[in-house]
């Protein structure tokens, strides 16, 4: 086989198992939508494996976090076979549907995962993706579904043996709209997350806190997306807590 088809596989591999079709993202999400990123890769088989599951926030550190980790370990996140488009893994009632597919790809020694921003968004019905500005609408998810459906995912991720990392859900703010979501909501339901977490023993990334008290420069008006000094802060904290938890299932196997 020639070196550059032989290549070509390798790096269709790498996301194949991951690859679906998606929703189109919502409003602001240009990570989503930038066709000139290439979100497939040749894997290192002699490098630790870490997948990075989460919604178009995660999306937007991803590449800054497997560049920064290049020769260190293989970063993984869902993407669609051609390369051209990251899978956003949604909220927690996509998470259960998709979850063994996700882990299906590789052995993992880190995983680092996030569910929320989706879940308490409102939507006319609950548990559909229809966007409503309506207050009086339901949340995608209650707190208690939300809590029930990261317990199953989490079940799963365990039986991997990969140490787990959740990031908590970065903050709202006032005014953000298309679909609402009030500033309240992260708050209520990190709080169950970080409950679920401590009682499974999970490192928690909280980065709703780094982020907060950096919101009028990282984060886009009215949006829960952030600007590129955002993603790359995120990205930043992202890395340091991956590269520790990579040092801990380095000595684990030693």
């Amino acid at each position: 086989m020639k070196l550059h088809n032989y290549i070509a596989l390798l790096s269709s591999f790498a996301c194949l198992a991951l690859s679906t079709t998606n929703a189109a993202p919502e409003k602001g999400s240009t990570a989503e939508t930038d066709r000139s990123k290439e979100w497939n890769f040749i894997p290192d088989p002699a490098l630790p494996n870490v997948l990075i599951l989460g919604d178009s926030i995660s999306i937007g550190y991803t590449l800054q976090v497997r560049s920064e980790l290049e020769g260190k370990a293989n970063v993984y996140r869902p993407a669609a076979k051609n390369g051209k488009r990251p899978e956003n893994c949604s909220g927690t009632i996509n998470g259960v549907k998709h979850i063994d597919r996700w882990l299906a790809a590789a052995e993992w020694d880190v995983i680092h995962f996030n569910w929320g921003l989706h879940d308490l968004k409102h939507v006319k019905t609950a548990g559909t993706h229809d966007k409503s500005n309506n207050p009086n609408d339901p949340t995608q998810t209650t707190v208690d579904v939300y809590t029930e459906n990261l317990e199953t995912i989490i079940g799963k991720m365990k039986e991997t043996g990969a140490r787990l990392v959740f990031a908590t859900t970065t903050p709202v703010v006032e005014g953000t709209l298309d679909p609402l979501r009030t500033p309240e909501a992260p708050v209520d339901f990190n709080a169950a997350a970080v409950e679920l977490m401590k009682a499974n023993d999970i490192r928690i990334n909280d980065l709703h806190a780094f982020v907060e008290p950096h919101l009028a420069e990282w984060q886009l008006p009215r949006n829960v997306h952030f600007k590129p000094e955002g993603s790359e802060a995120l990205a930043r904290q992202v890395i340091k807590v991956i590269t520790e938890e990579l040092d801990v299932a380095k000595e684990a196997k030693e």
